[in-house]
C-alpha cells in the first residue's frame, strides 16, 4: 500500500477547516465551510494579477459569478468571465477553446489567474486550459458540486474526454488553492448530491473502514443535507486524498486505488454516450461491479461485498449497469488510463480499507458484467 500510514479523522470542527496537499513547492490548502466563495479574505494569499477570468457553466454562472467577482476583485484590475454549456457532453475541445478565445481575445498575460466556478467538467477543463495557456498560468478551483469539493477539484488532475475514452487528454497540474464552501451545495439537484456521494463512498473501502462504518452511521443525515454531516464527509474525503496524492501525484502507483468503480464506471459513461449518465452514477455502479470482483478473486468475502453494495443502494444510486454487453465493455475498458499492454487492470479491495491494482482473467470479468447489467 504506502508508505506511510492515513492519518486519523480530524475533529468535527464548526469553523472553516484547512486540509494541506503537501507537494513541494506545488502545495496547496483546501478550505472547507460557510460563505467562503463570498468573503475576500478566503482569496488572500493568492497570485495578483491585472486580470483575472471566472471560468463557469450557464447553470452555475447565474448563481456565483456576482458573488466570486466581488469577492476577488480586491486582488485584480478587471475580473472576466467565461459561461461555457453545462455537461459531461461538452467536456471537449470546442468548449476548451472556448476558454482560449476568451484569453486571447483579452490580450490575457501569463500572470492571470483563472477561476474554475462550478463541478467537475468546469474544473477539469479550467485547469487543463490554464496547465496549456501560456505553456501554464496561476488557477483556482472554487467546486460548487459534492462531487467536485471531494474528489475532483482535488489533485491536480486535468482533462477533457475523448469519443473513444473519458479524460484521455489532459494533464497534471496542481492548483493554488481549493475553495469548498459547503453553502454552495444548498443549490445543488438531489441527483447531482447522490452523484458525489458515490466519490465519497470510494474511500472507506479503498483506505479507512472506519470512515465506510461511520457512512453507514450518519447516511440519513447525509441525504438530508445536514451541514455538519456533509462538512465531516467532505473533509475526511479531502484528508485521505491529500495522503494518496502526497505521496503519488501522478499516478505512478498508490493514487490509482482513487480510482475505484470506475474501470467500470468509465465504460458506462463512454459506452452510454457522455452526458446521459452523471460520473457518479456510474461510479456507483462500477463499485458494486469492482467489489464482487474482488470478492470472485478470493480478497475479500461476499458479505464484504455486499456491505458496500448495500450502502450504494440506500443513497438511490444505480446498483446496476446497462447491458452494452460483454464485449463492449471489455473494448472500452481497454482504453482505460490503468491499462498496461492491452491487459485491462482493475482496482480492487482486499482487506477492507486497503486497495491495490491488479489484472483479472477475462471470463471472471464476462461473470461480474453479466450478474450486475440489466
Amino acid at each position: 500500500m504506502a508508505s506511510t500510514s492515513l492519518p486519523p479523522a480530524s475533529t468535527p470542527s464548526s469553523g472553516t477547516s484547512t486540509v494541506a496537499i503537501d507537494l513541494g513547492d506545488r502545495s496547496y490548502d483546501i478550505l472547507i465551510g460557510e460563505g467562503l466563495l463570498q468573503d475576500p479574505a478566503t482569496f488572500a494569499g493568492l497570485p495578483k494579477s491585472s486580470k483575472a477570468l471566472i471560468v463557469t457553466n450557464t447553470t452555475v454562472g447565474p448563481l456565483y459569478t456576482a458573488a466570486l467577482r466581488a469577492a476577488i476583485a480586491p486582488y485584480h484590475k478587471a475580473v472576466l468571465d467565461v459561461e461555457l454549456p453545462d455537461g459531461e457532453q461538452y467536456k471537449d475541445w470546442p468548449a476548451l477553446n472556448q476558454i482560449f478565445t476568451k484569453l486571447l481575445e483579452e490580450a490575457a498575460d501569463r500572470k492571470t489567474v483563472l477561476y474554475a466556478l462550478g463541478g467537475g467538467v468546469i474544473g477539469d477543463m479550467t485547469g487543463f486550459a490554464a496547465a496549456c495557456y501560456m505553456r501554464g498560468v496561476p488557477f483556482v478551483q472554487v467546486p460548487t458540486t459534492l462531487l467536485a469539493q471531494v474528489d475532483s477539484s482535488v489533485g491536480g488532475k486535468t482533462a477533457i474526454n475523448h469519443p473513444a475514452g473519458k479524460n484521455m487528454i489532459g494533464a497534471f497540474y496542481q492548483p493554488q488553492r481549493v475553495i469548498c464552501d459547503l453553502a454552495t451545495l444548498d443549490t445543488l439537484p438531489q441527483r447531482e448530491l447522490l452523484a458525489g456521494l458515490a466519490e465519497v463512498i470510494k474511500y472507506g473501502p479503498i483506505a479507512d473502514a472506519e470512515f465506510l462504518s461511520w457512512l453507514e452511521a450518519h447516511m440519513d443525515q447525509l441525504l438530508a443535507r445536514d451541514r455538519a454531516a456533509l462538512k465531516h464527509a467532505i473533509q475526511r474525503s479531502c484528508e485521505i486524498k491529500a495522503w494518496v496524492v502526497g505521496q503519488d501525484e501522478k499516478e505512478s502507483g498508490l493514487r490509482a486505488i482513487l480510482n475505484y468503480g470506475h474501470t467500470f464506471g468509465h465504460a458506462i459513461e463512454a459506452g452510454l454516450g457522455y452526458g446521459e449518465s452523471l460520473h457518479g452514477e456510474a461510479v456507483g455502479a462500477g463499485m458494486v461491479m469492482a467489489a464482487d470482483l474482488s470478492a470472485r478473486l478470493g480478497l475479500i468475502d461476499e458479505g464484504t461485498s455486499q456491505r458496500i453494495r448495500a450502502l450504494i443502494a440506500r443513497t438511490g444510486l444505480p446498483v446496476t449497469a446497462p447491458d452494452l454487453g460483454a464485449d463492449r465493455y471489455l473494448e472500452l475498458m481497454q482504453v482505460d488510463k490503468k491499462a498496461e499492454g492491452g491487459e485491462i487492470r482493475f482496482v480492487v479491495i482486499g482487506p477492507l480499507g486497503q486497495a491495490g491494482m491488479r489484472p483479472a482473467p477475462e471470463s471472471v470479468v464476462r461473470d461480474v458484467i453479466a450478474a450486475h447489467t440489466r
